[in-house]
């Protein structure tokens, strides 16, 4: 781990030390540079990342278009979420948009401590889902306003009309 402790940080806070030594010994630190690539939608989700300082964009493929950026991540929030649910792939890319520092666990150790302890399991369940939830309420948001200024593009277009 790194010299700050994981109590420091909200997801981490009011456990107990025997809780708190379980999991430090689960995270590592890094830092990744602006640009670089987490993980691309489709590749094998295997870590969960929590985003310490820094910024990341998720950025969503649709089978019919361009990528886009459905959410932008601040530091305290939780990237990867398909490792912990034990999903095989990323349903998204994660993309620094900054030089960031991150947390990582791999997902299958997270869910192995959870199995072990399922008191500590149920606090990072219920943790988890509350993240995902904000995370879900915002890229709602965001990706209605993308449709709007998509459509707000197209009907202000003028068509062509044939004499």
């Amino acid at each position: 781990m790194s010299d700050r402790s994981l109590k420091s940080y909200a997801f981490f806070a009011n456990l107990r030390a025997d809780q708190q030594a379980q999991l430090e010994s689960l995270f590592h630190a890094g830092q990744k540079p602006a640009e670089s690539v987490l993980f691309e939608q489709g590749d094998r989700a295997d870590c969960i990342y929590i985003l310490v300082e820094g910024e990341v964009h998720i950025h969503y493929k649709p089978e019919d278009g361009p990528p886009l950026v459905v959410a932008r991540v601040r530091p305290e929030s939780v990237v990867g979420w398909s490792a912990a649910l034990g999903n095989p792939n990323y349903t998204s890319a994660a993309i620094c948009a900054e030089d960031s520092t991150l947390l990582c666990v791999r997902g299958s150790d997270l869910r192995a401590l959870c199995e072990r302890d399922p008191e500590l399991g149920e606090i990072i369940l219920i943790r988890l889902a509350g993240m995902i939830a904000e995370r879900l309420r915002n890229t709602h948001n965001h990706v209605i306003a993308l449709l709007q200024e998509g459509l707000g593009i197209q009907l202000n277009q003028k068509v062509p009309v044939e004499t």
